[in-house]
């Protein structure tokens, strides 16, 4: 009997890149990551997630609380400015980029923030297998790769398919917040997501309100200043039957 289809099976929506770390980027791994770097049990691929490993937030954070995932954190400028003025939460941020991950540490190190785990991973592979089913009452993804190439769209990490694995990590009425400064791919992502069964509209009128809860951060502002306007949206998750 052929195994089932996983996200690995699909393109996924990076290209690995590798390079030189930086002395301070060792060292954020050598002596941060033990505490902010999950250790998560691969599969086929250094990025991927075995089926079944499954995270367990409470022995993670060391106490149960409201989760809020990043996907596509980049240099964890949003994730670390939420979980330092959030305290009462618990934030994960999924990112692919070592050079990132360790700006991340540095970065939360340095604010003194405890509520903040990062993995290393696939987000899809994230948010359907591993973290348990329901743990997330939000998922942000700000500016994930446009990939604006005709060729290259399949790649896109929002399209057909990809709300069941949200879905499946939302808590019921858990909203799923996205922005992008690339207009074809917003349109892609209001499409996409108006078709989900398990979503609906948290907003009014053709597009969401900025997140106040999303800082400025310089790749915004390099989007602004090239004239793209920043389009957000906002979904909620439907109660399960």
């Amino acid at each position: 009997m052929p195994e089932p289809r996983t996200f690995r099976d699909e393109p996924v929506s990076f290209v690995r890149r590798s390079g030189r770390m930086s002395e301070a980027q060792e060292r954020a791994f050598a002596e941060l990551a033990p505490h902010y770097l999950l250790d998560v049990p691969r599969d086929v691929a250094w990025t991927s997630v075995h089926p079944e490993a499954r995270m367990d937030p409470a022995a993670e954070y060391g106490r149960e609380a409201p989760l809020i995932v990043e996907i596509g954190s980049g240099q964890g400028h949003a994730i670390v400015s939420a979980a330092s003025s959030r305290p009462d939460e618990d934030f994960l941020a999924v990112e692919v980029f070592r050079a990132g991950l360790a700006r991340t540490m540095l970065d939360a190190d340095k604010a003194g923030v405890r509520n903040l785990r990062l993995v290393e991973a696939n987000a899809p592979e994230v948010l359907s297998s591993y973290l348990p089913e329901g743990a997330a009452t939000e998922v942000w993804i700000f500016f994930s790769d446009p990939w604006h190439k005709k060729r290259h769209t399949k790649r896109r990490l929002i399209r057909p398919g990809f709300g069941d694995a949200a879905a499946r990590a939302l808590s019921d009425g858990g909203l799923l917040r996205l922005a992008t400064d690339w207009e074809d791919y917003a349109l892609q992502m209001r499409e996409v997501l108006d078709a989900e069964p398990l979503f609906e509209r948290a907003f009014a009128g053709e597009w969401a309100k900025r997140f106040d809860g999303r800082v400025m951060t310089a790749f915004e502002r390099k989007g602004i200043a090239k004239g793209r306007e920043i389009r957000d949206l906002v979904y909620r998750r439907k109660p399960r039957a």
